[in-house]
């Protein structure tokens, strides 16, 4: 079970696709380097501390996982680190949810195996996952994107309990609305575990509050 004080993130997703971006979208400022894993050499993950209506959001910005550019040494370092953290976490008090960060464009083999990676393997289907598609600039509205795309993206095995779609770029006049979707997903899932947490408060006390069976000696 998660701790009832914060809300505990893994942001996961392939080289270059705006993790860093989405971190800076949520703070409302440049707080996170944008910048190439591999270039940096930065295999570990980052923790950064959030607030939001009142809970603490701890977002763990793990390194892009991609075979090919990483090599398989370094690959099989970031799974071991990625291990490591979740694990780390469950001892902690929990995952709350998986951020995954995926291109509007094509989904990939490296995409498909990122997802499989975390939520199910390392994971175990245990923990809820939620996607933000990033680069989305060239859309007149980016939720059309999900529109035309949520089918696709089931059918290489893609699921997921909410979505977000955004663009990066400050600059961009959807940068705001960006920042907005972001934060109502992230809403919408501490909602759903503060009632989760709520519904077995209840359901212990109701067990330890029941009707006691004495024997008569």
């Amino acid at each position: 079970m998660s701790s009832s004080d914060g809300f505990n993130i893994i942001l996961f997703g392939e080289m270059g696709v705006g993790k860093s971006s989405v971190i800076n979208l949520l703070a409302g400022e440049p707080v996170a380097k944008v910048s190439s894993d591999v270039e940096h050499g930065t295999l570990k993950s980052t923790k950064y501390t959030l607030p939001l209506r009142g809970a603490e959001v701890r977002i763990w910005d793990t390194v892009g996982l991609e075979e090919p550019t990483m090599g398989v040494n370094g690959y099989l370092i970031a799974i071991e680190k990625a291990h490591a953290l979740i694990r780390d976490l469950g001892n902690a008090g929990g995952v709350d949810l998986l951020l995954f960060c995926i291109r509007g464009s094509r989904i990939t083999a490296t995409t498909q195996g990122n997802y499989r990676l975390f939520h199910e393997i390392l994971c175990n289907k245990e923990v809820p996952i939620a996607l933000v598609v990033t680069n989305l600039e060239r859309e007149t509205i980016m939720e059309d994107w999900w529109v035309r795309n949520e089918e696709y993206i089931k059918t290489y095995g893609i699921h997921s309990v909410g979505h977000a779609c955004v663009t990066g770029i400050e600059e961009d006049e959807k940068y705001s609305e960006s920042k907005d979707a972001l934060r109502n997903l992230l809403l919408s899932q501490l909602n759903n575990r503060r009632r989760k947490l709520s519904a077995e408060q209840e359901s212990a006390e109701r067990r330890e509050d029941g009707p006691h069976i004495s024997q008569a000696l």
